[in-house]
């Protein structure tokens, strides 16, 4: 796994942003914006929220694990990176609006948060098993 991926996430969800593309859910929160290709609500930058968790703090909590010495052992950085962004994309689903044509599904989840959680699990596995002394 490369430590470049999170710095391509972050340009690719400030153009998600700049595009009216992928956009939150409407919000009162001071810093909501309003996207004026969709409607005049005042909504929650989700991308921008992405950018900065699975873009910014990612990388900077990978370039941590890499000075920690981690990428001596094969898998354990691309662990962490599905198990960090898994995370970070659950969470801002939730200020998310689902893809139109899919909505919520199980226990009122979205896809997004779905697959983060069987990623997550890969994550987790791949991680473990790759931590192991032997």
């Amino acid at each position: 796994m490369s430590l470049v991926a999170p710095v391509g996430i972050f340009f690719g969800r400030l153009a998600n942003f700049i595009n009216s593309e992928l956009y939150g859910t409407v919000s009162s929160a001071p810093w909501s914006v309003i996207f004026i290709k969709i409607d005049n609500l005042s909504r929650h930058p989700s991308q921008l929220y992405e950018a900065f968790l699975e873009g910014l703090i990612l990388f900077l909590i990978l370039i941590y694990f890499f000075n920690k010495g981690y990428l001596k052992k094969p898998g354990l950085i691309s662990g962490l990176f599905l198990i960090f962004y898994s995370l970070f994309r659950f969470f801002v689903e939730f200020f998310r609006v689902p893809d139109e044509q899919i909505g919520y599904l199980l226990l009122n989840l979205t896809m997004g948060q779905i697959i983060s959680l069987v990623f997550a699990s890969i994550g987790i596995t791949l991680f473990y098993l790759k931590n192991e002394n032997k």
